[in-house]
């Protein structure tokens, strides 16, 4: 049984350069800055991480059992859960690591609708409550790399990905899977201005071709550390695709379509130079501005932790994904 955890108030007081490597930190904030979409404040009100918990200690994971996954695991250090909870991209609640925690914390996920449809023979439409009990829950410890090149290690709680598609039965045009995050700008501040959201045409889409969304490491997320996802992580559900880079594991999701010909992503429509559709984890290939090569695991360390490690393909899961791009040129289909 999973037991709810009262946290001790404000536990994510980080800031960004702490666990963002400080070169990468910069340069990639001085490239939203010259759009002018960097430096907003927190607009609004915040609660200690204690309240938001409390408010959320009713979840069904209160009195659900999880399966555990042996063999989708890892025997790494955990991310501390402060930090896992704090460091966010979630350019809908600010560009800041921290502006996700101080800005989400009133963003209300019941009642919620997420729906499955386009070329499937069973359109579906989940629940909030529907999201937790119509699939067995697994906690599946995943490492999580950033395109900035941190990483985390991260217990989360959801079900593949594959067995909510195998419910909606697919069609002979199903080819590719998109995705949309919810659009609702009085709850989002991001999406109601251009210079908190980062210049992001809202809302955020991905997409993953479909082999890829039927992998059995790709995973919807309703949880991490024994609880229901908090807001900055997410809530209610989001894709974890553990060998591709964090911006392909959408948050918030209220779209899954299934579609045939390859989706629009929002940050390859943003610069698509430095963004492709794949983003899979690859030390070969780096980013415009900076090296891929090797990556910062945030752990319990403070500002002087060197916890530097070279960055794996396919972020360590190449003997489960590797088959998928067989023949394909990583570089040129990056």
């Amino acid at each position: 049984m999973i037991k709810n955890i009262t946290r001790k108030s404000s536990p994510w007081q980080l800031t960004e350069n702490q666990v963002t490597d400080e070169t990468v930190y910069v340069n990639r904030r001085q490239a939203l800055k010259k759009m002018g979409f960097v430096g907003a404040t927190a607009l609004l009100s915040t609660h200690t991480q204690a309240d938001w918990f409390t408010k959320t200690a009713t979840t069904p994971f209160a009195r659900q059992a999880l399966t555990a996954s042996p063999t989708i695991t890892t025997d790494e250090a955990l991310t501390p859960e402060a930090k896992v909870i704090s460091h966010n991209n979630f350019y809908e609640f600010g560009t800041a690591k921290n502006d996700p925690v101080e800005n989400a914390q009133q963003f209300k996920v019941n009642p919620w609708q997420l729906s499955i449809s386009g070329q499937v023979d069973n359109p579906i439409t989940l629940d909030y409550e529907d999201l937790y009990k119509s699939f067995p829950l697994e906690e599946r410890i995943y490492r999580l790399r950033c395109v900035e090149a941190w990483s985390m290690v991260i217990p989360w709680i959801g079900f593949p990905l594959a067995d909510l598609i195998k419910k909606a039965q697919p069609n002979s045009k199903a080819k590719y899977v998109a995705f949309e995050t919810l659009y609702d700008p009085k709850q989002m501040p991001g999406q109601s201005s251009r210079r908190i959201g980062g210049g992001i045409d809202y809302p955020y889409v991905e997409g993953l071709r479909l082999d890829e969304a039927m992998n059995p490491l790709t995973l919807l997320s309703v949880g991490l550390y024994g609880k229901t996802l908090p807001a900055q992580n997410g809530a209610p559900i989001r894709l974890v695709v553990p060998w591709k880079y964090g911006f392909k594991s959408i948050k918030s999701i209220v779209s899954i379509k299934l579609v045939e010909r390859i989706p629009p992503t929002t940050w390859n429509i943003l610069a698509p130079r430095e963004y492709g559709f794949y983003a899979n984890v690859n030390p070969q290939v780096d980013h415009p501005r900076w090296s891929q090569a090797s990556e910062r695991r945030i752990t319990s360390g403070g500002l002087f932790a060197r916890n530097r490690i070279e960055t794996l393909p396919f972020n360590g899961y190449g003997e489960q994904v590797a088959h998928l791009y067989k023949n394909m040129d990583l570089r040129k289909h990056y």
